[in-house]
Protein backbone atom coordinates (compact mmCIF):
# COMPACT_ATOMS: atom_id res chain seq x y z
CA UNK A 1 0.00 0.00 0.00
CA UNK A 2 1.30 3.45 -0.91
CA UNK A 3 2.41 5.63 2.00
CA UNK A 4 1.24 9.25 2.04
CA UNK A 5 3.17 11.63 4.31
CA UNK A 6 0.76 14.55 3.90
CA UNK A 7 -1.22 13.65 7.03
CA UNK A 8 1.87 12.76 9.08
CA UNK A 9 4.09 15.80 8.52
CA UNK A 10 2.28 18.69 10.21
CA UNK A 11 2.93 22.43 10.16
CA UNK A 12 5.59 22.29 12.89
CA UNK A 13 6.51 18.64 13.37
CA UNK A 14 5.87 15.02 12.49
CA UNK A 15 3.12 13.23 14.40
CA UNK A 16 0.95 10.17 13.81
CA UNK A 17 -0.17 6.71 14.85
CA UNK A 18 2.46 3.95 15.09
CA UNK A 19 2.91 1.96 12.89
CA UNK A 20 0.01 2.89 10.59
CA UNK A 21 1.38 6.34 9.82
CA UNK A 22 4.81 6.41 11.45
CA UNK A 23 6.67 3.15 10.88
CA UNK A 24 10.41 2.33 10.89
CA UNK A 25 10.32 2.51 7.09
CA UNK A 26 8.88 6.03 7.23
CA UNK A 27 11.31 7.07 9.97
CA UNK A 28 14.28 5.89 7.88
CA UNK A 29 13.06 7.86 4.85
CA UNK A 30 12.54 10.96 6.99
CA UNK A 31 16.04 10.56 8.46
CA UNK A 32 17.61 10.29 5.02
CA UNK A 33 15.67 13.36 3.88
CA UNK A 34 16.43 15.40 7.01
CA UNK A 35 20.14 14.68 6.65
CA UNK A 36 20.15 16.00 3.10
CA UNK A 37 17.75 18.95 3.40
CA UNK A 38 18.82 20.27 6.81
CA UNK A 39 22.05 18.77 8.15
CA UNK A 40 24.12 18.77 4.97
CA UNK A 41 22.81 22.15 3.82
CA UNK A 42 23.60 23.66 7.22
CA UNK A 43 27.08 22.11 7.03
CA UNK A 44 27.64 23.63 3.58
CA UNK A 45 26.58 27.04 4.90
CA UNK A 46 28.69 26.72 8.05
CA UNK A 47 31.86 24.68 7.78
CA UNK A 48 32.05 24.48 11.58
CA UNK A 49 28.86 22.38 11.83
CA UNK A 50 30.34 18.95 12.49
CA UNK A 51 29.82 15.95 14.68
CA UNK A 52 30.82 16.41 18.34
CA UNK A 53 33.22 13.47 18.02
CA UNK A 54 35.52 15.32 15.65
CA UNK A 55 35.22 12.93 12.69
CA UNK A 56 35.04 15.80 10.25
CA UNK A 57 31.63 14.65 9.04
CA UNK A 58 28.51 16.75 9.71
CA UNK A 59 26.60 15.59 12.78
CA UNK A 60 23.29 15.77 14.61
CA UNK A 61 21.74 14.67 17.91
CA UNK A 62 18.71 12.47 18.49
CA UNK A 63 16.69 12.12 21.69
CA UNK A 64 13.47 10.32 22.60
CA UNK A 65 10.76 10.18 25.21
CA UNK A 66 9.53 7.10 27.09
CA UNK A 67 7.13 5.71 24.46
CA UNK A 68 7.65 2.02 23.68
CA UNK A 69 7.89 2.74 19.95
CA UNK A 70 10.76 5.19 20.42
CA UNK A 71 13.86 2.94 20.25
CA UNK A 72 12.89 1.24 16.99
CA UNK A 73 11.96 4.52 15.33
CA UNK A 74 15.16 6.22 16.51
CA UNK A 75 17.26 3.36 15.13
CA UNK A 76 15.54 3.57 11.75
CA UNK A 77 15.85 7.37 11.58
CA UNK A 78 19.53 7.13 12.50
CA UNK A 79 20.09 4.60 9.67
CA UNK A 80 18.64 7.08 7.22
CA UNK A 81 20.82 9.88 8.60
CA UNK A 82 24.08 7.95 8.63
CA UNK A 83 23.48 6.63 5.09
CA UNK A 84 23.88 10.25 3.93
CA UNK A 85 27.30 10.59 5.57
CA UNK A 86 26.12 12.29 8.78
CA UNK A 87 27.23 11.25 12.27
CA UNK A 88 24.58 10.74 14.95
CA UNK A 89 24.92 11.36 18.68
CA UNK A 90 22.20 9.53 20.61
CA UNK A 91 21.36 11.21 23.92
CA UNK A 92 18.71 8.65 24.87
CA UNK A 93 15.77 9.49 27.12
CA UNK A 94 15.30 13.24 27.47
CA UNK A 95 12.74 16.01 27.49
CA UNK A 96 12.23 18.05 24.33
CA UNK A 97 13.97 21.01 25.91
CA UNK A 98 16.80 18.59 26.77
CA UNK A 99 17.14 17.93 23.04
CA UNK A 100 17.14 21.69 22.38
CA UNK A 101 19.88 22.04 24.99
CA UNK A 102 21.94 19.40 23.19
CA UNK A 103 21.40 21.10 19.82
CA UNK A 104 22.36 24.47 21.26
CA UNK A 105 25.30 23.31 23.34
CA UNK A 106 26.79 21.12 20.59
CA UNK A 107 25.67 23.49 17.79
CA UNK A 108 24.25 20.71 15.60
CA UNK A 109 20.77 19.94 14.24
CA UNK A 110 18.51 17.69 16.29
CA UNK A 111 15.55 15.34 16.23
CA UNK A 112 13.35 14.58 19.23
CA UNK A 113 11.11 11.51 19.04
CA UNK A 114 7.96 12.37 20.96
CA UNK A 115 4.24 12.82 20.48
CA UNK A 116 4.14 15.23 23.43
CA UNK A 117 0.73 14.90 25.13
CA UNK A 118 -0.86 12.58 22.55
CA UNK A 119 -2.01 9.07 23.58
CA UNK A 120 0.31 6.06 23.67
CA UNK A 121 -0.43 4.85 20.14
CA UNK A 122 1.12 8.05 18.74
CA UNK A 123 4.71 9.08 18.21
CA UNK A 124 6.34 11.89 16.31
CA UNK A 125 9.47 13.93 15.62
CA UNK A 126 10.30 17.51 16.54
CA UNK A 127 13.14 18.78 14.36
CA UNK A 128 15.55 21.67 14.69
CA UNK A 129 18.56 23.16 12.97
CA UNK A 130 21.83 23.77 14.78
CA UNK A 131 21.48 26.04 17.79
CA UNK A 132 17.93 24.76 18.36
CA UNK A 133 16.58 26.87 15.49
CA UNK A 134 13.07 25.77 14.48
CA UNK A 135 12.17 23.65 11.47
CA UNK A 136 8.60 24.15 10.20
CA UNK A 137 6.79 23.97 6.89
CA UNK A 138 8.27 27.30 5.79
CA UNK A 139 11.78 26.58 7.09
CA UNK A 140 12.58 23.20 5.59
CA UNK A 141 9.94 20.73 6.78
CA UNK A 142 7.99 20.84 3.50
CA UNK A 143 11.20 19.98 1.62
CA UNK A 144 11.95 17.15 4.05
CA UNK A 145 8.47 15.72 3.50
CA UNK A 146 8.73 15.98 -0.28
CA UNK A 147 12.13 14.27 -0.42
CA UNK A 148 11.09 11.55 2.06
CA UNK A 149 7.94 10.92 0.01
CA UNK A 150 10.15 10.38 -3.02
CA UNK A 151 12.30 7.91 -1.09
CA UNK A 152 9.18 5.96 -0.06
CA UNK A 153 7.79 5.95 -3.60
CA UNK A 154 11.01 5.24 -5.51
CA UNK A 155 13.34 3.68 -2.95
CA UNK A 156 16.09 5.00 -0.70
CA UNK A 157 19.34 6.10 -2.33
CA UNK A 158 22.43 3.96 -1.91
CA UNK A 159 24.50 4.88 1.19
CA UNK A 160 27.44 7.19 0.51
CA UNK A 161 30.95 5.78 0.66
CA UNK A 162 31.77 7.54 3.94
CA UNK A 163 28.72 6.65 6.04
CA UNK A 164 28.15 8.34 9.37
CA UNK A 165 28.78 6.74 12.74
CA UNK A 166 26.51 6.47 15.78
CA UNK A 167 27.72 7.27 19.30
CA UNK A 168 25.95 7.72 22.62
CA UNK A 169 26.24 10.55 25.13
CA UNK A 170 24.49 11.37 28.41
CA UNK A 171 23.78 15.11 28.71
CA UNK A 172 21.24 15.12 31.57
CA UNK A 173 23.67 16.47 34.19
CA UNK A 174 24.91 19.16 31.79
CA UNK A 175 21.31 20.16 31.03
CA UNK A 176 20.42 20.38 34.72
CA UNK A 177 23.55 22.35 35.56
CA UNK A 178 22.94 24.81 32.74
CA UNK A 179 19.39 25.55 33.86
CA UNK A 180 20.50 25.92 37.48
CA UNK A 181 23.10 28.47 36.33
CA UNK A 182 20.33 30.70 34.94
CA UNK A 183 18.17 30.88 38.10
CA UNK A 184 19.69 30.75 41.57
CA UNK A 185 17.45 29.13 44.18
CA UNK A 186 20.16 28.34 46.70
CA UNK A 187 19.18 31.17 49.07
CA UNK A 188 15.43 30.87 48.65
CA UNK A 189 12.98 30.15 51.45
CA UNK A 190 11.91 26.49 51.70
CA UNK A 191 8.96 25.47 49.56
CA UNK A 192 6.87 22.31 49.37
CA UNK A 193 6.11 21.54 45.73
CA UNK A 194 3.90 18.79 44.33
CA UNK A 195 4.98 17.80 40.83
CA UNK A 196 2.82 15.74 38.47
CA UNK A 197 5.02 14.28 35.73
CA UNK A 198 2.11 12.38 34.17
CA UNK A 199 4.42 9.36 33.64
CA UNK A 200 6.26 11.52 31.12
CA UNK A 201 9.78 12.86 30.87
CA UNK A 202 9.34 15.16 33.87
CA UNK A 203 9.95 12.01 35.89
CA UNK A 204 13.54 12.13 34.62
CA UNK A 205 14.20 15.86 34.47
CA UNK A 206 12.59 17.06 37.72
CA UNK A 207 14.83 14.94 40.02
CA UNK A 208 17.86 16.14 38.03
CA UNK A 209 17.03 19.87 38.01
CA UNK A 210 15.02 20.39 41.21
CA UNK A 211 16.61 17.53 43.18
CA UNK A 212 20.09 16.06 43.41
CA UNK A 213 19.83 13.22 40.87
CA UNK A 214 22.32 14.96 38.57
CA UNK A 215 24.86 15.39 41.36
CA UNK A 216 24.01 19.05 41.95
CA UNK A 217 23.67 20.57 45.44
CA UNK A 218 20.26 20.19 47.03
CA UNK A 219 17.76 23.04 46.87
CA UNK A 220 15.42 24.23 49.64
CA UNK A 221 12.57 22.33 48.01
CA UNK A 222 10.50 19.44 49.30
CA UNK A 223 9.27 17.66 46.19
CA UNK A 224 6.13 15.53 46.46
CA UNK A 225 6.20 13.34 43.32
CA UNK A 226 3.14 12.22 41.38
CA UNK A 227 3.49 9.68 38.55
CA UNK A 228 7.26 9.93 38.09
CA UNK A 229 7.52 6.42 36.63
CA UNK A 230 8.35 6.67 32.93
CA UNK A 231 5.49 4.88 31.20
CA UNK A 232 4.43 5.69 27.66
CA UNK A 233 1.08 3.97 28.17
CA UNK A 234 0.12 6.82 30.56
CA UNK A 235 -1.65 4.59 33.12
CA UNK A 236 -2.84 7.42 35.39
CA UNK A 237 -4.03 10.19 33.08
CA UNK A 238 -3.11 11.74 29.75
CA UNK A 239 0.07 13.81 29.94
CA UNK A 240 -1.79 16.90 28.76
CA UNK A 241 -2.15 19.45 31.56
CA UNK A 242 -3.90 21.84 29.17
CA UNK A 243 -6.99 19.68 29.70
CA UNK A 244 -8.45 20.56 33.15
CA UNK A 245 -9.42 16.97 33.96
CA UNK A 246 -5.73 16.01 33.90
CA UNK A 247 -4.96 18.50 36.70
CA UNK A 248 -7.39 16.98 39.20
CA UNK A 249 -4.84 14.67 40.85
CA UNK A 250 -2.31 17.49 41.20
CA UNK A 251 -4.86 19.93 42.60
CA UNK A 252 -6.02 17.42 45.21
CA UNK A 253 -2.44 16.54 46.20
CA UNK A 254 -1.44 20.19 46.62
CA UNK A 255 -4.31 20.77 49.04
CA UNK A 256 -3.84 17.45 50.86
CA UNK A 257 -0.12 18.04 51.35
CA UNK A 258 -0.57 21.73 52.27
CA UNK A 259 1.97 22.50 49.56
CA UNK A 260 3.00 25.96 48.44
CA UNK A 261 2.24 25.17 44.79
CA UNK A 262 2.01 22.42 42.21
CA UNK A 263 3.72 21.94 38.87
CA UNK A 264 2.51 19.76 35.99
CA UNK A 265 4.50 18.79 32.90
CA UNK A 266 3.26 17.35 29.63
CA UNK A 267 4.58 14.12 28.12
CA UNK A 268 7.83 15.50 26.73
CA UNK A 269 8.18 17.96 29.64
CA UNK A 270 8.68 21.06 27.53
CA UNK A 271 5.55 22.73 28.93
CA UNK A 272 4.95 23.62 32.57
CA UNK A 273 1.61 24.37 34.25
CA UNK A 274 1.20 25.89 37.71
CA UNK A 275 -1.38 25.24 40.44
CA UNK A 276 -1.63 27.53 43.46
CA UNK A 277 -1.76 26.47 47.12
CA UNK A 278 -5.57 26.33 47.03
CA UNK A 279 -5.56 23.99 44.04
CA UNK A 280 -6.48 26.70 41.54
CA UNK A 281 -4.97 26.62 38.06
CA UNK A 282 -2.75 29.61 37.30
CA UNK A 283 -3.19 30.73 33.71
CA UNK A 284 -0.19 30.47 31.37
CA UNK A 285 -0.69 34.16 30.62
CA UNK A 286 -0.12 34.97 34.29
CA UNK A 287 3.02 32.82 34.24
CA UNK A 288 4.14 34.64 31.08
CA UNK A 289 3.76 37.98 32.83
CA UNK A 290 5.45 36.78 36.02
CA UNK A 291 8.46 35.20 34.29
CA UNK A 292 8.62 38.02 31.77
CA UNK A 293 8.83 40.58 34.56
CA UNK A 294 11.79 38.73 36.09
CA UNK A 295 13.63 38.70 32.76
CA UNK A 296 12.77 42.34 32.05
CA UNK A 297 14.04 43.42 35.46
CA UNK A 298 17.30 41.55 34.88
CA UNK A 299 17.77 43.16 31.46
CA UNK A 300 17.09 46.67 32.74
CA UNK A 301 19.56 46.15 35.60
CA UNK A 302 22.18 45.21 32.99
CA UNK A 303 21.53 48.43 31.11
CA UNK A 304 19.76 46.77 28.18
CA UNK A 305 16.34 47.51 26.69
CA UNK A 306 14.31 44.28 26.88
CA UNK A 307 11.92 42.92 24.27
CA UNK A 308 9.30 40.28 25.11
CA UNK A 309 7.33 38.27 22.55
CA UNK A 310 3.78 37.04 23.19
CA UNK A 311 1.29 35.39 20.88
CA UNK A 312 -2.06 36.98 20.15
CA UNK A 313 -4.01 34.60 22.41
CA UNK A 314 -2.23 35.64 25.61
CA UNK A 315 -4.03 37.95 27.99
CA UNK A 316 -3.89 41.70 27.38
CA UNK A 317 -2.36 41.81 30.86
CA UNK A 318 0.92 40.53 29.41
CA UNK A 319 1.74 43.53 27.17
CA UNK A 320 0.12 45.92 29.67
CA UNK A 321 2.25 44.82 32.62
CA UNK A 322 5.52 44.26 30.76
CA UNK A 323 5.40 47.50 28.78
CA UNK A 324 4.69 49.35 32.03
CA UNK A 325 7.81 47.69 33.46
CA UNK A 326 9.94 49.05 30.61
CA UNK A 327 9.82 46.31 27.99
CA UNK A 328 9.01 46.49 24.31
CA UNK A 329 6.35 43.86 23.58
CA UNK A 330 5.84 42.20 20.19
CA UNK A 331 2.65 40.32 19.29
CA UNK A 332 2.95 37.28 17.04
CA UNK A 333 0.98 34.40 15.53
CA UNK A 334 0.27 31.20 17.44
CA UNK A 335 2.86 28.46 16.94
CA UNK A 336 6.39 27.85 18.13
CA UNK A 337 8.05 28.39 14.74
CA UNK A 338 6.57 31.88 14.51
CA UNK A 339 7.42 32.92 18.03
CA UNK A 340 10.96 31.50 17.79
CA UNK A 341 11.53 33.42 14.58
CA UNK A 342 10.33 36.63 16.23
CA UNK A 343 12.47 35.92 19.28
CA UNK A 344 15.58 35.68 17.11
CA UNK A 345 14.67 38.65 14.90
CA UNK A 346 14.15 40.98 17.85
CA UNK A 347 16.77 39.51 20.15
CA UNK A 348 13.95 39.08 22.68
CA UNK A 349 14.87 38.08 26.20
CA UNK A 350 11.66 36.08 26.71
CA UNK A 351 8.52 34.88 24.97
CA UNK A 352 5.33 33.23 26.16
CA UNK A 353 2.28 31.47 24.72
CA UNK A 354 -1.18 30.70 26.08
CA UNK A 355 -0.37 26.99 25.68
CA UNK A 356 2.35 27.16 28.39
CA UNK A 357 5.33 27.24 26.05
CA UNK A 358 7.96 29.66 27.38
CA UNK A 359 10.95 30.78 25.33
CA UNK A 360 14.25 32.23 26.54
CA UNK A 361 17.04 34.07 24.78
CA UNK A 362 19.48 32.42 27.17
CA UNK A 363 18.19 29.01 26.01
CA UNK A 364 18.88 29.57 22.30
CA UNK A 365 15.47 31.27 21.93
CA UNK A 366 13.88 27.83 22.45
CA UNK A 367 11.10 26.80 24.81
CA UNK A 368 11.74 25.17 28.16
CA UNK A 369 9.10 24.52 30.78
CA UNK A 370 11.71 23.64 33.37
CA UNK A 371 13.38 27.05 33.20
CA UNK A 372 9.96 28.68 33.53
CA UNK A 373 9.33 26.52 36.61
CA UNK A 374 12.60 27.70 38.15
CA UNK A 375 11.55 31.31 37.62
CA UNK A 376 8.15 30.69 39.25
CA UNK A 377 9.82 29.03 42.23
CA UNK A 378 12.29 31.92 42.52
CA UNK A 379 9.50 34.52 42.40
CA UNK A 380 7.50 32.72 45.09
CA UNK A 381 10.44 31.98 47.36
CA UNK A 382 11.81 35.52 47.51
CA UNK A 383 8.68 37.19 48.96
CA UNK A 384 5.90 36.42 51.44
CA UNK A 385 2.91 36.20 49.10
CA UNK A 386 1.16 32.90 48.50
CA UNK A 387 1.06 31.55 44.96
CA UNK A 388 -2.60 32.53 44.60
CA UNK A 389 -1.86 36.08 45.73
CA UNK A 390 1.09 36.30 43.35
CA UNK A 391 -0.97 34.95 40.44
CA UNK A 392 -3.81 37.38 41.14
CA UNK A 393 -1.46 40.29 40.48
CA UNK A 394 -0.96 39.03 36.94
CA UNK A 395 -4.57 38.01 36.15
CA UNK A 396 -6.66 41.20 36.14
CA UNK A 397 -8.94 40.09 33.29
CA UNK A 398 -11.23 37.10 32.62
CA UNK A 399 -10.59 34.62 29.81
CA UNK A 400 -12.72 31.89 28.28
CA UNK A 401 -9.98 29.42 27.53
CA UNK A 402 -9.86 27.94 24.04
CA UNK A 403 -13.18 26.55 22.78
CA UNK A 404 -13.35 24.37 19.66
CA UNK A 405 -16.38 24.20 17.37
CA UNK A 406 -16.81 21.69 14.55
CA UNK A 407 -17.96 23.51 11.40
CA UNK A 408 -18.17 22.51 7.75
CA UNK A 409 -17.11 25.92 6.43
CA UNK A 410 -14.80 27.84 8.77
CA UNK A 411 -14.50 30.81 6.41
CA UNK A 412 -18.27 31.23 6.17
CA UNK A 413 -18.71 30.94 9.93
CA UNK A 414 -16.00 33.53 10.51
CA UNK A 415 -17.56 35.92 8.01
CA UNK A 416 -20.94 35.47 9.70
CA UNK A 417 -19.41 36.52 13.03
CA UNK A 418 -17.63 39.51 11.48
CA UNK A 419 -20.79 40.76 9.76
CA UNK A 420 -22.76 40.61 13.01
CA UNK A 421 -20.12 42.38 15.08
CA UNK A 422 -19.40 45.07 12.51
CA UNK A 423 -23.09 45.89 12.47
CA UNK A 424 -23.45 45.88 16.26
CA UNK A 425 -20.15 47.62 17.11
CA UNK A 426 -19.07 50.06 14.38
CA UNK A 427 -15.96 51.03 16.32
CA UNK A 428 -14.43 47.57 16.65
CA UNK A 429 -10.87 46.90 15.50
CA UNK A 430 -10.34 43.81 13.32
CA UNK A 431 -6.97 42.33 12.42
CA UNK A 432 -6.00 39.17 10.55
CA UNK A 433 -2.55 38.39 11.93
CA UNK A 434 -3.75 34.86 12.78
CA UNK A 435 -7.38 34.09 12.01
CA UNK A 436 -9.40 37.16 12.95
CA UNK A 437 -9.12 39.16 16.15
CA UNK A 438 -12.02 41.47 16.97
CA UNK A 439 -11.30 44.03 19.66
CA UNK A 440 -13.46 46.45 21.66
CA UNK A 441 -10.65 46.97 24.15
CA UNK A 442 -10.29 50.73 23.73
CA UNK A 443 -13.97 51.26 24.54
CA UNK A 444 -16.31 50.09 27.27
CA UNK A 445 -17.18 47.40 28.03
CA UNK A 446 -13.71 45.99 27.31
CA UNK A 447 -13.52 42.71 25.40
CA UNK A 448 -11.77 40.99 22.51
CA UNK A 449 -11.96 37.63 20.83
CA UNK A 450 -9.98 35.63 18.31
CA UNK A 451 -11.26 33.00 15.88
CA UNK A 452 -8.69 30.71 14.22
CA UNK A 453 -9.30 27.77 11.91
CA UNK A 454 -7.38 24.55 12.52
CA UNK A 455 -4.88 23.60 9.82
CA UNK A 456 -5.75 19.89 10.05
CA UNK A 457 -9.34 19.57 11.31
CA UNK A 458 -12.73 21.19 10.54
CA UNK A 459 -12.53 23.27 13.71
CA UNK A 460 -12.80 26.92 14.65
CA UNK A 461 -10.96 27.87 17.83
CA UNK A 462 -12.39 30.70 19.93
CA UNK A 463 -10.63 32.66 22.67
CA UNK A 464 -12.39 35.51 24.49
CA UNK A 465 -11.14 37.93 27.12
CA UNK A 466 -12.98 40.71 28.92
CA UNK A 467 -12.63 43.03 31.89
CA UNK A 468 -15.23 41.05 33.87
CA UNK A 469 -16.92 37.65 33.91
CA UNK A 470 -20.36 38.75 32.72
CA UNK A 471 -19.05 40.48 29.61
CA UNK A 472 -16.74 37.57 28.78
CA UNK A 473 -19.61 35.10 29.01
CA UNK A 474 -21.90 37.26 26.86
CA UNK A 475 -19.32 37.68 24.09
CA UNK A 476 -18.38 33.99 24.29
CA UNK A 477 -21.98 32.80 24.03
CA UNK A 478 -22.88 35.26 21.25
CA UNK A 479 -19.88 34.28 19.11
CA UNK A 480 -20.43 30.55 19.65
CA UNK A 481 -24.08 30.91 18.67
CA UNK A 482 -23.05 32.56 15.39
CA UNK A 483 -20.26 30.08 14.72
CA UNK A 484 -22.47 27.05 15.30
CA UNK A 485 -25.48 28.42 13.47
CA UNK A 486 -25.03 25.99 10.57
CA UNK A 487 -22.72 23.38 12.11
CA UNK A 488 -23.20 19.99 10.47
CA UNK A 489 -23.03 17.93 13.62
CA UNK A 490 -22.70 18.19 17.38
CA UNK A 491 -20.35 21.02 18.21
CA UNK A 492 -17.22 20.03 20.04
CA UNK A 493 -16.47 22.22 23.00
CA UNK A 494 -13.09 21.92 24.64
CA UNK A 495 -12.30 24.35 27.43
CA UNK A 496 -8.62 24.83 28.17
CA UNK A 497 -6.80 26.81 30.80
Amino acid sequence: MAIDLSSLVKAYDVRGVVPDQLSPQVAQALGAAFARVIVLSDADADAETAAPGGSGRPGMVIGRDMRDSGPELVDAFARGVTSAGVDVTLIGLCSTDGLYFASGQLDVPGAMFTASHNPARYNGIKLCRSGARPVGQETGLAEVRELAQGFLDDGLPEPVADVGQVTERDLLADYAGFLRSLVDLSGARPLKVVVDAGNGMGGLTVPAVLGDAAGLPGLPLEIVPLFFELDGSFPNHEANPLEPSNLIDLQAAVVANEADLGLAFDGDADRCFVVDERGGAVSPSAVTALVGLAEVTKELAAGRTPTVIHNLITSRAVPDLLSSAGATTVRTRVGHSFIKAQMAEHGAVFGGEHSAHYYFRDFWFADTGMLAALHVLAALSTQDHTMSELAEMFEPYVGSGEINSTVSDAAAATERVLDAYRAAYPGIVVDTLDGVTVSHWESHPQWWFNLRASNTEPLLRLNVEAADQDIMEKVRDDVLSLVRESADGPAEEEETL
